[in-house]
């Protein structure tokens, strides 16, 4: 190991409580252990940070190597202070532009208002905050049909992230975008309104053409990166029972099926927020690529638009930029993060809260307790009880969601369960108070509001609880 490296890991385990081992002292309840063996007491902003237990001196090394990958700044040019590599287009310096301390994505916009009583008055209205920028999102955009393996069709030009940075003078931005936000009021059954907004999307600036009247466009918040590890070790056949259940209410769930381009072939998705990649090596390698604008072993070209002729022939870091060393940490590093405990398990409020979650039928998507399975990739992972809130499903939230773009066989308005271990800690870790596939959502109750489709019924029952009960259900959730 290099003087460098070992630095870095010094580093990195005086973050770690007990050099990287799970500090369970304080965690007095079993459903406290979120991530099982690989759970963590920490709810500062580094409960995020931490390598799983048990990792042996070259996963050690691969996790530090990994870890200033995902942290490292990257450059146009070769004399700036950064490394050279990014681009020639792309969203962002470094991974930690939209996921500091590995983190949710920062939202723009309105804080959210205080909530009134009956008394209060709240109209249906569009706010007059201007469009503004939105740095920590991305916006996904395809072309009616398919491609050759199901997927979305992508656009000739732009491909199916549009970039909003290119080498200044040389090679065009693809684009400009920005958010501004509409607010509208919804009635609870106990009088108290609650406001909620959804984001309208500007798009500006466009370097290589129209992007045509058919055009698909998805807003796309950065999510945290917790847990991902735990994710990939749950066995398929686990997955697959949960979406052969019998339905629930209207509640069903369905696996999506996408092609995995690290492993050239079809497989189960599971992470990203339609379930749109199936496994870490490929989600970390398409966002080297489309956030970043960095080749792999995976993705070995530039992202270019073809109609671009000074693009292409741009010079490069090296080929690929990123390194099958530096995959092959990066990989394992996302991989090997540990999960926060839960906090305050025994606290009445909170026992409450937890059993109107599951009297809401809201645990039937956000299943509270799935079993990993042989994982030989990492071996501290496997046959492990996690409580991630989740069944890796697709569900139908409604229109109300809806972006309208498909994704393998997720379809506009289905949208991946989304694990909820740690998210009472994402305000602690970064900042991050906005929640649903795009941000919207500015806290829970928020978040709640907006469910449809399946969901509805959940959605309603919450709407129908005394404030106490609604608060309890908050509790609890804060507490995950």
């Amino acid at each position: 190991m290099s003087t460098a490296s070992l630095r870095l890991l010094v580093a990195i385990l005086a973050l770690t409580p007990a050099a990287g081992r799970p500090d369970t002292a304080s965690v007095s309840a079993p459903e406290a252990l979120s991530g099982g063996a690989l759970t963590v007491s920490d709810s500062a902003d580094t409960a995020y940070t931490h390598p799983a237990a048990g990792l042996d001196a070259r996963q050690l090394e691969l996790f530090v190597l990994g870890h200033r990958m995902f942290s490292n700044r990257w450059a146009f040019f070769w004399f700036e202070n950064a490394e050279f590599g990014r681009g020639p287009t792309s969203n962002a310096q470094a991974c930690t532009t939209c996921h500091t301390n590995n983190g949710r994505g920062l939202t723009t916009g309105t804080p959210a208002l205080p909530s009134v009583g009956a008394a209060g008055e709240i109209r249906d209205h569009h706010i007059t905050v201007p469009f503004e920028p939105a740095p920590n999102i991305v916006v996904r955009v395809s072309l009616p049909g398919e491609d050759v393996h199901g997927g979305p069709r992508l656009h000739p030009q732009y491909g199916d992230q549009l970039q909003i940075f290119g080498v200044q003078g040389v090679v065009e931005p693809e684009a400009a975008f920005a958010l501004a936000w509409s607010e509208h009021a919804v009635t609870l059954a106990d009088g108290e309104q609650i406001v909620l907004r959804k984001p309208a999307l500007a798009i500006s600036e466009l370097g290589y053409g129209p992007l045509g009247d058919d055009i698909r466009v998805g807003i796309r918040l950065a999510s945290a990166l917790v847990g991902l590890g735990l994710l990939e070790a749950v066995p398929e056949e686990a997955i697959l029972a949960l979406a052969a259940r019998a339905p629930a209410d209207g509640i069903g769930g369905k696996a999506n099926r996408v092609w995995d381009e690290s492993q050239h072939r079809m497989t189960l998705g599971r992470f990203g927020l339609k379930a749109n990649h199936g496994s870490i090596r490929e989600q970390v390698a398409i966002a080297f690529f489309n956030d970043i604008g960095l080749s792999t072993p995976v993705y070995p070209d530039q992202n270019c638009p073809p109609i671009s002729e000074t693009c292409s022939v741009q010079m490069v870091a090296g080929k690929p930029e990123i390194t099958p060393l530096r995959l092959d940490a990066t990989e394992p590093y996302i991989r090997a993060l540990s999960v926060p405990a839960r906090r305050n398990v025994d606290h009445p409020q909170v026992r409450r809260g937890e059993a109107l979650f599951g009297q809401a039928r809201c645990a039937v998507c956000h299943v509270p307790e799935l079993k990993t399975g042989p994982f030989p990739a990492l071996p501290a992972l496997a046959h492990q009880t996690i409580r991630p809130y989740t069944d890796l499903l697709l569900h139908d939230t409604g229109e109300v969601l809806s972006d309208g773009r498909p994704d393998f066989l997720a379809g506009g308005s289905e949208w991946r369960t989304p694990p909820l271990w740690g998210i009472g800690l994402a305000h602690a870790v970064n900042g991050a108070d906005g929640f649903l596939h795009d941000g919207r959502a500015r806290n829970f109750v928020e978040a709640i509001l907006w469910h449809g489709g399946e969901a509805q019924m959940s959605r309603d029952a919450f709407a129908r609880m005394s404030r106490a009960d609604r608060d309890a259900l908050v509790a609890f959730l804060q507490s995950l």
